[in-house]
Parts: structure tokens; C-alpha cells; sequence
């Protein structure tokens, strides 16, 4: 029996979405397409006629995720702009976001697989990571300082998830929560 293209369009979008949470609570390679299939009720099989490969998923997931996390986190220039990044950030930065990785971003719970992955996964992933920068870069108004902040983001919510303790985690995300507000306050 032969699906409609409005059904297996709908398959599809099951499974990047339920592979992005898989992925990102477990690691992409580790996890094999039989898994990613089970989590929708299919068969391994069936996987073939939704991507060619494991790798094509990766890189539709991470390109996926990236565009869902600019429509989250872009926003306007000036200070209407600024506040919404603000309040980006605190959510971002937050423990409830360090401890359901498989809710947030691809980017610290995937960037090492992102980075090992061929170049086409990289060139995908770099053209969202540009529009997020650009964005924020419009926002603020400072190319150089948007990339700190992205930099400052990914590399604090790492680091709050490598540290066992509750009150190790909130240090981290509180000291990087007070760095950006003083650096983001608008100029008087």
C-alpha cells in the first residue's frame, strides 16, 4: 500500500522531531536508525524511504533545530530588541534547560558530533549559526559582541552541564546570566 505524499511528509516531520530529542538527550551516532524508527512505530526499514542516509537525517535535524531556535531567539533592533534577548537568555541559560537537554538547543549537546560530521552537515549548520549572529548582531548593534554572546551561551550551558552539583550548575549560569545583563544594558 502506497502513502500519500501528505502522510509521508507528516512521517517525516515525526521523525526529525522525535530524533532531535533522542539525539540531543543521547548522541546522534550512538543512536542507530532502528531506535529513531521505534520512536514513531515504524520499522528500520521505512527509514529509507523518508532520507538516504543517517547522515542526510543529521544534517535535515541539525538544520531543523537551528532554524526553530533563530525563530525563538531573533527579534528586533533597539531596545525592544534587547529586552526580548534578554529574556532569550535567561530562559537559554536557565537549569531547566541544563537539565532536559533533549528540550534545547542542538548546539552543546551536539556541537561535537557537529563538528566530526562531513562538511555539508558543517556548511548547513554554519549558515544558520551566521543568521542567528547576524540577528543578534542587528539587535545589539555590535558584530564582534553578538559572537561573544553566542560563544559565552553555548560554552556556559556546557559547562553547567558537566558539573554534577545543583549549586556548581547555578554559579555558572548565574555568572554568565550577570556578565551578559552588564554587557546588554543599553547605553545612556
Amino acid at each position: 500500500m502506497r502513502y500519500s505524499a501528505e502522510h509521508k511528509a507528516e512521517t517525516r516531520e515525526r521523525l526529525l522531531a522525535s530524533s532531535g530529542a533522542i539525539a540531543k538527550q543521547q548522541g546522534f551516532a550512538v543512536t542507530g536508525v532502528d531506535a529513531l524508527m521505534k520512536t514513531i512505530g515504524l520499522t528500520g526499514a521505512a527509514f529509507y524511504s523518508h532520507f538516504p542516509s543517517k547522515d542526510d537525517l543529521f544534517a535535515e535535524l541539525i538544520e531543523r533545530e537551528l532554524r526553530n531556535s533563530l525563530s525563538r531567539l531573533g527579534g528586533e533592533a533597539g531596545d525592544a530588541g534587547r529586552e526580548k534577548l534578554q529574556r532569550c537568555l535567561t530562559a537559554y541559560l536557565s537549569l531547566a534547560h541544563v537539565e532536559q537537554p533533549d528540550k534545547g538547543c542542538v548546539l552543546p549537546t551536539l556541537g561535537a558530533e557537529i563538528a566530526r560530521a562531513d562538511e555539508r552537515v558543517r556548511l548547513r549548520t554554519e549558515q544558520q549559526i551566521l543568521q542567528l549572529q547576524s540577528t543578534w548582531a542587528e539587535i545589539i548593534d555590535d558584530p564582534q559582541l553578538a559572537w561573544t554572546i553566542l560563544a559565552q551561551c553555548l560554552g556556559s550551558l556546557l559547562l553547567a552541564r558537566m558539573m554534577a552539583s545543583q549549586e556548581s550548575r547555578q554559579q555558572v549560569l548565574g555568572a554568565s546570566l550577570d556578565m551578559l545583563e552588564h554587557t546588554l544594558k543599553p547605553v545612556s
